[in-house]
């Protein structure tokens, strides 16, 4: 592998799939066949759910080369850009372990490119509030993650807001989004429970070593625990550097009012699908 790609390759990256994502044959062989050569790690993380913080405790781990596999940060609702993978089985993009953080629904476009290369994704579940109250924070003290949104577009008025105008907008605009994410991968874990990695917040905060652990194992790049918890280490260390939420749970009550938590519970229960994840996400 050298990094250049055969006109297999070039082929590839030009063929479009079908309307609703889904490969044919030959690329569909093809994809399976390049996806045996190099393992990645793919944390699809929903925004404030300790992705940025992971993410770099996986490059320390195994150490690794984190790598945007997405057209463009902008609007975050994102979808893998093929080139980039595809140049990246063939020995291009970092000559180390791919691993990338993606704010990704399973959306069926997602799911069947997911799918077609074999790729491990690895979700966690956090309460949504609390999601919420940091995304909240972050868009407070960041003009970039107001750019950028989730999937809409933030009003630029929106740091002079009151605090319960901003706090229902960010209910109104932002929980349909989580929803939808939980209950794509819902869908996704319960059709292929072996594919997708389910992590949650709670263990992480009181065992994260285990919770590297198992992510790595999951990706197909086991590590010890010991390595595990040195990484954590290493991560933490240079968190003034990167967008580390705060990390503490319960935050969704101090930022919420009852009524405001009810609503964001209402808006997850419309997915039927979650309602086994729904106390834990609430």
């Amino acid at each position: 592998m050298d990094g250049q790609l055969d006109s297999t390759a070039l082929e590839l990256v030009f063929h479009q799939p079908s309307p609703d994502g889904h490969f044919e044959e030959p690329q569909a062989t093809y994809l399976a066949e390049i996806s045996k050569l190099r393992p990645i790690v793919a944390l699809a993380f929903a925004p404030k759910a300790a992705g940025t913080y992971l993410r770099a405790a996986v490059a320390c781990a195994i150490d690794g080369q984190l790598v945007r596999t997405v057209h463009a940060q902008g609007g975050r609702d994102a979808q893998f850009y093929l080139p980039t993978l595809v140049a990246y089985y063939h020995g291009g993009i970092t000559s180390r372990t791919m691993v990338t953080h993606v704010h990704m629904q399973a959306l069926p476009g997602n799911r069947h490119l997911i799918e077609a290369l074999s790729l491990k994704p690895v979700i966690m579940l956090r309460p949504v509030p609390d999601m919420l109250a940091s995304f909240l924070d972050m868009l407070m003290a960041d003009e970039t993650a107001r750019l950028e949104g989730l999937n809409c577009t933030v009003p630029d008025d929106f740091l002079s807001m009151s605090n319960e105008a901003r706090a229902d907008y960010v209910i109104d605009i932002f929980a349909p989004w989580y929803a939808s994410y939980f209950a794509t991968w819902r869908a996704f874990v319960d059709d292929k429970p072996d594919q997708v990695l389910v992590t949650h917040y709670r263990e992480f905060v009181n065992r994260p070593g285990m919770t590297l652990q198992s992510i790595l194992e999951h990706s197909g790049v086991p590590q010890s625990r010991r390595q595990c918890e040195r990484a954590l280490d290493m991560a933490w260390s240079d968190r003034s550097s990167l967008r580390y939420n705060k990390g503490v749970s319960g935050r969704g009550e101090t930022y919420f009012t009852l009524e405001q938590r009810k609503r964001i519970r209402r808006i997850l229960s419309h997915y039927g699908n979650i309602s086994i994840w729904l106390d834990e996400l609430c």
